[in-house]
């Protein structure tokens, strides 16, 4: 059996998430709740960029300026999920007063804070109905479990 090589893992300095959503300002609004920043050089009346992090950015297109990048059907509120997007948080109590941020700003909890294992996490849907998953491991667990 012939095993083919693995091509080298380009890098990535950043990762854009390309939402799209029904009122730009309404979301914008909510991401800023939760303590997002937005970088107001990538603006205009339908799209708004949102920095989670200095790696990780979140576009918000309304429907007009999403179907300008993708000739697809695009998501609806409150049909299948297309993906679930998890960030990783520093600890337990971030994880907490992300849960908190989101309820303040009108985001739905699909998942209430819990422990699972060696991680402690929770759910929540945006105004949009976008998945998102909050997560913290703890790190002396994983490195009992070898990870």
């Amino acid at each position: 059996m012939s095993t083919a090589a693995q091509p080298e893992r380009l890098s990535h300095p950043m990762v854009f998430i390309n939402l799209v959503v029904e009122d730009v300002r309404k979301a914008i609004a909510f991401y800023r709740a939760l303590g997002w920043h937005e970088n107001e050089i990538f603006r205009d009346e339908t799209s708004a960029s949102m920095e989670v992090s200095d790696n990780i950015v979140v576009m918000l297109l309304e429907n007009s300026k999403f179907s300008q990048f993708n000739d697809r059907e695009s998501y609806t509120p409150g049909g299948p999920r297309e993906v679930l997007n998890c960030i990783q948080l520093t600890s337990k109590e971030d994880v907490d007063t992300f849960v908190s941020r989101v309820r303040d700003a009108g985001g739905k909890i699909t998942r209430e804070p819990e422990a699972q294992g060696p991680m402690y996490g929770a759910a929540f849907d945006d105004l949009d109905g976008h998945g998102w998953e909050l997560m913290w491991m703890d790190p002396e667990a994983l490195a009992q479990m070898g990870g």
